[in-house]
C-alpha cells in the first residue's frame, strides 16, 4: 500500500520517526517521506542520515499551525501522526500547552487532511489514554476520539483514520531504559515504586504496527499489539546489577500499573494471532463485519493490563536486547 506513494510524519524528528523512515524506505521505497516538526536542530541532525537519498525532505512547522499543515498536506496520500506533548510531568505543569498540542493540534491534522484528500491517517497514542489519570493521558484519550469520530466528520471524503496504541516503547527519548544506564555510574538508581510494571515494545514493533493498521483499516479501529510486562525493579537488575536502588515515589500523574484496554471498552474489543482491535461504539461500527474481519471476541470483563498481563519479558531476553541495542541507547 505504502509503495511509490507520500508519506508525511508528524514529529518525525522523535524516537518512532527514527526506525520508521528507514525501515519504510527500505520495505516500501515510498516516493517520499516529508518529517514534520518544529526543532530545527533535530531535523538538522536527522538530515545528515539521508544527505544522498532525495526521498526524505524535511520541513520546520507546527501542528498547531493550520496554515502550515494546508500548505505541507498537498498531495500528501499518507500520514503517522507522532507529534505530541508526551512527558507526563511536563504536562501536569503545563496543561494549557499539552491541550493546545494533542487536541487542538489533532483539530487541525483531521480537518487538514480530509480537506487535502488525504487516504488515511494513523495516528499514535499510548497505554496512558486508557482509564487516564494524568493530562497527558487525558489529552491522548481526546485525540483517540477526534481521529475515531473523524471517519464520520469525514462525510463523503476519502480519507479514513485510525490509532495505534501501545505502552513503553524500550530505549526510546526519555524512557528509563536510557535513563538508569545513564545513571549506572552513579551506583543507584531511583525507583519510582518496587511494584510498578510497564508494557514493552520495541521501537520496530511499534513501527509494524502502523503497517498493519495501514493495511487493515476500514476506519475507527484501536490496535493495540499484543506485548510482555516487566516488573520495574527486575529492569533496573538487568540495566545496573550493582546498583543500589533509591524508592522516590511515584512523580506527578504517574500510574504504578499501565492499562491498554479497560474492561469497559471488552464490548468492542477483538483478538488476533499477535494483537487487539477496538472498534468504534458509534455507528454500530463495533459489529461491521469488515472491521472485525478474523477477530475472536474478547471476554465481557477483559481487560489488558501491565501488571496481569499473561506474557513477561524475562531478564535475560532484555539483557540480550541492551547487549544488541547499546550504542542507540547511550
Amino acid at each position: 500500500m505504502l509503495e511509490s506513494s507520500t508519506i508525511l510524519l508528524t514529529g518525525g524528528t522523535g524516537s518512532f520517526g527514527s526506525r520508521f523512515v528507514p525501515m519504510t524506505l527500505e520495505k516500501f521505497c515510498p516516493k517520499r517521506i516529508i518529517i514534520y516538526s518544529r526543532d530545527e536542530m533535530k531535523q538538522w541532525d536527522m538530515a545528515q542520515h539521508y544527505t544522498e537519498d532525495k526521498r526524505v525532505s524535511f520541513v520546520i512547522g507546527d501542528i498547531r499551525d493550520k496554515d502550515r499543515l494546508s500548505r505541507v498536506l498537498d498531495g500528501v496520500d499518507f500520514v503517522v501522526h507522532a507529534a505530541a506533548t508526551k512527558i507526563v510531568p511536563t504536562a501536569e505543569y503545563n496543561p494549557f500547552e499539552c491541550v493546545k498540542t494533542n487536541v487542538d493540534g489533532a483539530m487541525n491534522l483531521i480537518d487538514t487532511c480530509i480537506d487535502r484528500g488525504v487516504k488515511r491517517v494513523v495516528a499514535l497514542s499510548t497505554d496512558k489514554a486508557s482509564n487516564p489519570i494524568n493530562l497527558y493521558g487525558a489529552t491522548k484519550l481526546a485525540s483517540d476520539k477526534l481521529f475515531i469520530a473523524a471517519n464520520q466528520y469525514a462525510g463523503l471524503q476519502k480519507t479514513r483514520f485510525a490509532v495505534v496504541r501501545y505502552g513503553n516503547v524500550m530505549g526510546s527519548r526519555g524512557s528509563v531504559i536510557p535513563f538508569f544506564l545513564r545513571m549506572a555510574s552513579s551506583g543507584v538508581l531511583p525507583i519510582t515504586d518496587p511494584y510498578m510494571t510497564r508494557f514493552m515494545i520495541t521501537l520496530e514493533q511499534g513501527v509494524e504496527l502502523v503497517w498493519q493498521a495501514f493495511d487493515d483499516m476500514h476506519g475507527g479501529e484501536i490496535y493495540v499489539k499484543r506485548i510482555p510486562s516487566m516488573n520495574i525493579l527486575d529492569i533496573a537488575k538487568v540495566v545496573a546489577p550493582k546498583a543500589q536502588h533509591k524508592i522516590i515515589g511515584v512523580r506527578p500523574g504517574e500510574k504504578i500499573h499501565e492499562q491498554m484496554i479497560g474492561f469497559e471498552d471488552a464490548f468492542a474489543t477483538y483478538e488476533y494471532d499477535d494483537y487487539f482491535k477496538i472498534l468504534p461504539s458509534i455507528h454500530n461500527w463495533a459489529t461491521d463485519e469488515k472491521r472485525i474481519g478474523p477477530g475472536t471476541k474478547v471476554a465481557k470483563d477483559f481487560s489488558y493490563v501491565s501488571n496481569t498481563n499473561p506474557d513477561w519479558m524475562q531478564p535475560d531476553e532484555l539483557a540480550e536486547w541492551i547487549d544488541k541495542n547499546r550504542a542507540k541507547l547511550v
